[in-house]
């Protein structure tokens, strides 16, 4: 009897005891582990063992996002982590494969958001997520998305390769929620032939920018001439549907905040907020911008209305340079097309977005796109329960290979977005391999390949490799929204409010008590937003 005993306990030690006898789920338990090493290749291949031992022979994910229609590699690039990673598996004689079995990609990122934050609940939403960092904050609160803080420990080499800014960005309480996916700057779009008409001298203005010689009211002096000259239909253009992110700088370059580091707190800046719907009401007063533009419409209005030189300036983004070629805004000569990169480079100047005033400085606003995880990655997927840190552990090392920096490289040549990772920044810059991507002749799958070839093919050229390089140093005046839950709340107050002082509903003062008056009223805003400072007295626009 004694030692039967000691024969069971010999068993239980060394392990041999199976599932339902003594230490069955203690083993069980230890086989569905894997401590990530940051070897990338080891700690896919011990996932996969521990995926096939427990015959699971496909792991099924989505992915989701949004924006301009060049940036799809925010969906591809998911798409193209996984076909690596089943490489690996194939290599090491591993029978599991990844399918990523939707891509869902849309325009609005706003509209992104909301459709994430009404199904995630109902286990609906996608197992990516790819957005503005300006709503990870509310995610992570309501979790909604995963913290990868103690994964990414392994991973330290790639996440230093990263900017330290974008990092910082894609963390919440000090926990990191996602990887940094792209950034970009808002450029002030000048057109020259319009300017040319006006007398007006583009040389050397980035530098008189800079230096914040030249202002916001220069902006009124000269969308003034252009639309009293008849040079062109309106003076500025500027995006529909939001104040978030572009509009917000106006309160930058005013010299205002967001934020009260001290206190946590969101601000309502009110000089710098007046000053910015001053300027919206005097431009829209005088028939220079367009009152109902926060209606409309972005591929019909907006866009046209640039590249056929019907304005000139726009506040817009890095973005829409590669945009501008690839969608048929453009029909002045008919039948709608893509403007040609030689097009764009000679009918566009860019700048800084100017400081508001004599004495303040120009800025520009970065909104970081941040890939998160569904908190419920991989529910879908046979034993979720039991190998839920299995799923959650391999969609980690799905976002760490979508990083790779060819695959960031790729998105920031087609879509002119600013790469997020040092290596990426090295790949723009080498002829070679930008000769390759134009070929399509990298290492992709036959479907990032298909999906792609058209926006290569109209992207990828010196030209645009050029303008990358120089707006680079726009990130030195950049400035990020706060990363508060309740900032996506704010800023849609300050939409109402912009859309009124256009519309003639409201002057700029009421405009201020509105946005005010809302804050005050809606309880959790009043508790996380400070209202600070008076409307000037006697503050005159433009200045003399």
């Amino acid at each position: 009897m004694r030692a039967a005993a000691l024969w069971l306990v010999a068993l239980v030690i060394f392990g041999v005891v199976a599932s339902g006898c003594i230490g069955g789920e203690e083993a069980k338990t230890s086989q569905a582990e894997v401590q990530l090493t940051g070897d990338f290749t080891k700690d896919v291949v011990e996932i996969g063992k521990v995926l096939e031992q427990n015959g699971v022979k496909e792991v099924k994910f989505s992915a989701w996002g949004s924006g301009d229609p060049n940036s799809v590699m925010r969906v591809y690039g998911i798409v193209e982590a996984a076909r690596r990673i089943n490489k690996i598996w194939a290599d090491n004689g591993i029978n599991v494969k990844i399918v990523v079995t939707e891509t869902h990609y849309v325009a609005s990122f706003q509209d992104a958001y909301k459709e994430y934050l009404s199904k995630q609940p109902l286990g609906q939403a996608g197992d990516f997520f790819v957005n503005s960092y300006a709503f990870l904050p509310t995610l992570a609160d309501e979790g909604y998305i995963l913290d990868i803080t103690d994964y990414a420990k392994a991973y330290q080499s790639v996440i230093d390769d990263f900017y330290p800014s974008l990092i910082e960005a894609s963390k919440y309480n000090g926990k990191l929620y996602g990887l940094p996916q792209d950034t970009e700057a808002r450029p002030l779009y000048i057109r020259k032939d319009v300017a040319q008409k006006i007398g007006f001298d583009l040389n050397g203005l980035d530098e008189k920018v800079k230096n914040g010689e030249f202002t916001w009211s220069d902006v009124y002096y000269w969308a003034k001439k252009a639309k009293d000259e008849g040079a062109a239909e309106w003076g500025l253009i500027h995006r529909k549907g939001s104040a978030h992110p572009d509009l917000i700088q106006f309160i930058f370059a005013f010299g205002g905040k967001l934020y009260d580091p001290n206190t946590g707190k969101l601000v309502v800046d009110v000089p710098a907020v007046y000053k910015w719907l001053y300027v919206e009401w005097k431009f829209a007063r005088d028939g220079l911008l367009p009152g109902d533009i926060m209606s409309w419409d972005w591929a019909k209005q907006i866009h046209p209305t640039v590249v056929e030189g019907r304005t000139l300036f726009d506040i817009g983004g890095t973005w829409y340079w590669t945009e501008w070629q690839t969608k048929q805004y453009y029909a002045k000569e008919g039948t709608p097309r893509g403007l040609k990169p030689e097009e764009v480079r000679d009918w566009f100047c860019y700048t800084l977005f100017p400081a508001g005033e004599k004495g303040k400085e120009p800025v520009t606003l970065s909104q970081p796109f941040v890939w998160m995880i569904n908190s419920k990655a991989g529910q879908l997927n046979p034993k979720y329960d039991e190998l839920k840190d299995i799923y959650h552990k391999l969609a980690f090392l799905m976002l760490i290979k979508a990083s790779d920096p060819d695959i960031n490289a790729i998105h920031s040549v087609i879509s002119a977005h600013l790469p997020v990772r040092k290596d990426a920044a090295k790949l723009i810059k080498d002829e070679k391999w930008l000769n390759g991507l134009k070929a399509l002749n990298l290492d992709l799958s036959d479907e990032v390949k298909s999906n792609i070839g058209d926006i290569v093919q109209a992207t990828v050229n010196p030209i645009n490799a050029q303008f990358l390089a120089d707006v680079s140093y726009m990130l030195e005046y950049t400035h990020l929204a706060p990363a508060h839950p309740k900032y996506p709340a704010l800023a849609d107050i300050f939409k109402e409010a912009v859309d009124k002082v256009l519309r003639g509903e409201m002057t700029p003062e009421e405009a201020v008590k509105y946005i005010v008056q809302k804050v005050q009223a809606d309880p959790e805003l009043a508790q996380n937003v400070e209202i600070q400072g008076e409307i000037p007295k006697d503050w005159k626009f433009p200045q003399g």
